[in-house]
Order: C-alpha cells, then structure tokens, then sequence
C-alpha cells in the first residue's frame, strides 16, 4: 500500500539505509520497479532526498530504520526545513504493542521531528498508510514547501489488509491558483514602471512553483535584472546579461555605481539572513520593496516591505506579466552595466594570485571548474569558503544547476545533493566541489555512487583545515591562537580509490583542467583531490571576523555582514 501511492504520487527512485523494520517496503520496491538508492548514512539519504527535490522542483523520499535511523536523519529533516524543501521522510517504528515496554529502538520519534517538520503522525492502521502518506505529501507540497514524517510502527507494517479495506486517495496536486488582488497587481506595475534601478531576488518561491520560464519572459519584457539564492540561481540564464549571482552583488554594484538599487521586487524569498534586514541589509534603506510570498505571515518578516501581494510566486507573475504588455519601463542598461561590471570585477578580483600554480589559490580551482564545464554541468559546491570560491566563478543557466547551503549552513551535504542530481538528470555532467572538512562527514557516499553506478565528478579543495573557522580565528586571535580547526594532508583521493571510485591527486593549478576532464570521461564516480593554499583565506571570513558591531550591541564573532560587502 505505501509503494503503491508512492508510484501513484509519480515516485520513482526513494533514498534509504536498510533495517528491519523496512524489509516490507525494501521488498515491495522491488516488486514494483521503484529503485531503491541505499546510502551509508541516514543522514545522507535525507540530504539526497533534500538535493532531488532541489533539482527537480518536486518531493524526495527518504526512507530510515527505527531509533538511530530517525535520529540520524534529523540533520537532514532540519536542513530542508530550513530552506523550505518538500521532503517525505518514512520511518521504522518499534510495535505499537511493546508501547511502554522498553522495546529495542523505541522511542517518540514523532515529538523529535515535530519541531522541525510541517507534519508528522503515527500511522496507527495498516488500511491507513495510503490516505496518510498522501496527507503528508500534501503538506509537503502545498503553500510553503517543508519536509514531512511519518513513521510506521512495525506490527502496522506486517499486518495482512484485504484490497477492500486499503484507503485509497488521488494523488496530490498543489493549488497554483493563488493570486493577489487586480489592484494590487497594478499598483506594482506602477511601482516597477517608475523604477530606475530595479531588482529582482528571486528565492525558493520560484524554484517550487515553478515559475522559470514566466520570470525570463518578464525579465526581459521590462528590462529588469534577476538575483538569486541557491534555490533559485539560474532561473534567469547568467548568460543572458539578466541573470546574476547572489542578492550581495546589487549592494556592492550600487556602491560601485554611487547609487543603489530603488526597488526590490522579492519572488518567493524571505527577509532573514541572505536578504538582510536592520544594518547588515543588502536592500538598500531607501528602495521601494514589493515581496510576493504564498504565506501571509511572511510579508514584512523584520523590516517595511511598501507593497506585499500575497499569492503563487508563478501564478503572480503571470499576472504582473499580462499587466506589464505595452507598459513603457524606464531605460535600465546603466544600471545593467553596474551589475555586470560588478560582477566582472568580482570574478577577476583574485586573478593576480590565481595565475601562480603553486600553491594552488580556491579562485583559480573554482575558474578552472567553471570555464572546464562552462554551464553545462550541474554544480555542487559544499564548504564554507568552498562554496563561496565556486559561487563567485560559477556561470548558471537554469534553476536546480546550482546546489549549496542554505539557513542552517548543513556542511556535509555536497557528495549526496551530487548522486541525488545525478539520478534526476541522468543525462547531464555533475560537479561537486566540497571542502575537505566537509568531505569528512560524508565521505563514504562515495561507495554509494561507486555501488549504484553513479558517475559524478567531487572535487576537495583540500586546505587542510576548516578553512572559515581557521582564518577567522587568525584575524580575530591572532596565528598563535588557531585551535579546533587544522587538519592533515589527507588523502581523500586513496579514500575514493578504496571504494572503487576514479582517483586523482592534483598540487599544481595546471592541472585541474585536465584531471577533470579525465574524470568526467571516465563514466566513473570519481574524486580529485587538489591541495590548495592552506594561508589563503576568502575576504568574507576575515571581514566577519573582524567586523564591530554598531555602537551599544554585543561584539559577536562573525557579525560584520554589512562590512563584508564593502570589503568585497
């Protein structure tokens, strides 16, 4: 019953790590041609759940054992929570006869994963699973995705249910019927019409409603350029001359341009962190702000938003887009070539060092990356300077061609959002460059890909250290007072070798490219293990470290937001 609505719910692949209690799913898998991709962590199956639906735009499905299998999938669960991910999380569960009897692995794993899902029950009867795995799916899908649980007890599992009592439920189909009122609609054509420096950040909302292409034509129709998080990036091509990077390059484009964006139209994207509210904002403190968002409460989250349409990110915008049809928008190409020269310059800013070939400099390793594939990959980037090396070289031209962290700054997640990627879009190169800290924590999913015939390319830029926390410590405490944050030269590809993966050791820049290419030629799981600069910090980390706080607050390490942008 649960794999029959899986398939009925379009589920053609689920993430998993063996047990007892799953042997009846495990074997109905089987039966009905669902493959099962089974992990060597649970913590890794739920990333690859997370990565699926990041790529794709619809739910992964991770299936864990009882007890450590729930509690290890935790860190997954609250990662796409976090960041807003559908995620249908199956778990074991001891007999709800031996409640209260201190069975094996029994525990409530419902009050662990209420806190940091949209939903989770017990199922409590065998005729049930159908209606409530659909239930959950619906939750997963509709308004604001998020991640769901459902755990399964098993004597519920193994007991006998006639076809006639089975509960039987269509599958789920979110509502995109939501659209803000007409005279709102035309007020933020109004709003956008005036604009000389407008923006648009596009967020999660776009990805999940499935708005890329009516946000290209709306880009193009009035003249407006397109930032994104990492859930978003690529949904207008960075090709295109509107498409860019992050939310950061508009405030730093504006500070190079003596003028900053006036309007910020926000799709589906909260004010928090990668947004900014109060002093570290990236929104400049005199735009006009327009947010659309399908949660209400959303609307204004820390800071004045001047126009807030709540409603689908895709249906609003088709909306404003018949709306814009024979509006006359302002004359953008100055504040374009802001942004482009911005973005140009950040690209190029390490080239002087990133000539050398040894040591090997991050600018020059993610350059290398990035010119090798040259859009035609999906890119993975793992680490906390790591991902901000590559994000900074990286050219993206559809959403879901970009994978990296989000609220809950999940190291460990860039081998599993790789294998998930690569079994969404079988047919495409995937590149995943982790840093070596993050290699560490999931380093054995290598044998995963290597077991299931998975071939992705992951890169280490192996700095020998956790690369944020050591630089940051050196700025803030001085050389001397570096701890907690050193690690070897360690050989991550002699790792990947021992589970039957392609190897390669690279020490000098000039030969990243042609490792890579050998790597992606070998239709092999494959890892390249570059040793970089291990003296070479990002400028963000030195500036977060350094940075004061304004006057009368506490000075908290890694506080300078506002500061980093400047420095960049």
């Amino acid at each position: 019953m649960l794999v029959r609505t899986l398939v009925q719910q379009g589920t053609r692949e689920v993430f998993a790590l063996s047990g007892g209690h799953l042997d009846p799913i495990f074997q109905s898998c089987m039966d009905s041609g669902v493959r099962i991709v089974d992990t060597r962590h649970e913590a890794a199956a739920v990333h690859m759940a997370d990565g699926y639906a990041r790529t794709l735009g619809v739910p992964g499905v991770a299936i864990v054992t009882a007890g450590p299998g729930v509690t290890n999938a935790i860190t997954g669960v609250a990662n796409a929570y976090m960041d807003a991910i559908p995620l249908i999380c199956i778990g074991g569960r001891s007999p709800l006869r031996d409640d209260d009897r201190m069975p094996l692995q029994g525990m409530d794993q419902v009050a662990l994963m209420a806190p940091i899902t949209k939903f989770a029950r017990t199922v409590l009867q065998p005729e049930r699973i159908g209606e409530y795995l659909v239930m959950a799916w619906r939750h997963a899908t509709s308004g604001r995705p998020g991640p769901v649980f459902l755990d399964i007890p098993v004597d519920v599992l193994f007991t006998p249910v006639r076809e006639e009592q089975f509960v039987s439920t269509t599958a789920h189909e979110p509502d995109r019927r939501s659209v803000p009122p007409a005279r709102e609609l035309d007020r933020a054509i109004e709003l956008l019409a005036r604009a000389e420096r407008p923006v648009i950040f596009a967020g999660g909302g776009v990805m999940f409603s499935g708005a890329q292409s009516v946000l290209r034509e709306f880009s193009s129709l009035a003249g407006i350029p397109v930032l994104a998080n990492s859930k978003a990036r690529g949904a207008v091509n960075e090709d295109s001359g509107l498409g860019y990077g992050g939310f950061a390059l508009a405030a730093i484009a504006g500070q190079a341009a003596g003028a900053p964006a006036d309007l910020v139209l926000m799709l589906g994207a909260r004010v928090g962190m990668f947004t900014g509210s109060g002093p570290t904002s990236l929104i400049p403190p005199g735009a006009t702000v327009i947010q659309v968002d399908i949660e209400p409460e959303e609307i204004g989250r820390g800071r004045h938003i001047d126009l807030g349409l709540v409603g689908d990110v895709r249906e609003t915008l088709a909306a404003l887009l018949e709306r814009a049809r024979g509006v006359t928008f302002r004359d953008h190409s100055s504040w374009l070539q802001a942004l482009a020269g911005t973005d140009a310059a950040l690209r190029q800013a390490h080239d002087a060092a990133g000539s050398r070939d040894q040591p090997i400099h991050q600018s020059r390793l993610a350059r290398e990356i990035a010119s090798t594939v040259n859009g035609e990959a999906i890119i993975v980037a793992d680490g906390g300077e790591t991902s901000i090396w590559m994000a900074e070289q990286a050219r993206v031209r559809n959403a879901g061609d970009w994978l990296s962290h989000g609220y809950l700054g999940c190291l460990g997640v860039g081998i599993p959002f790789a294998i998930a990627a690569k079994i969404a879009h079988p047919d495409r190169p995937v590149v995943a460059i982790i840093g070596d800290g993050s290699a560490g924590l999931n380093i054995a999913e290598i044998d995963t890909a290597v077991r299931h015939d998975i071939p992705i390319v992951v890169i280490v830029n192996n700095d020998q250290g956790w690369g944020m926390i050591r630089h940051g410590q050196r700025a803030r405490y001085g050389d001397a007072r570096v701890v907690g944050a050193e690690l070897g030269p360690t050989r991550y590809d002699l790792v990947a070798a021992g589970f039957g993966a392609h190897s390669e050791l690279v020490t000098s820049a000039s030969d990243i490219r042609p490792a890579l290419e050998r790597a992606l030629a070998s239709g092999k799981a494959a890892c390249i293990n570059v040793m970089t600069d291990p003296n070479q910090p990002h400028p963000s980390s030195v500036a977060m470290a350094t940075a004061k706080p304004p006057e009368g607050e506490v000075d908290l390490p890694y506080y300078g937001r506002k500061k980093l942008a400047a420095s960049v």
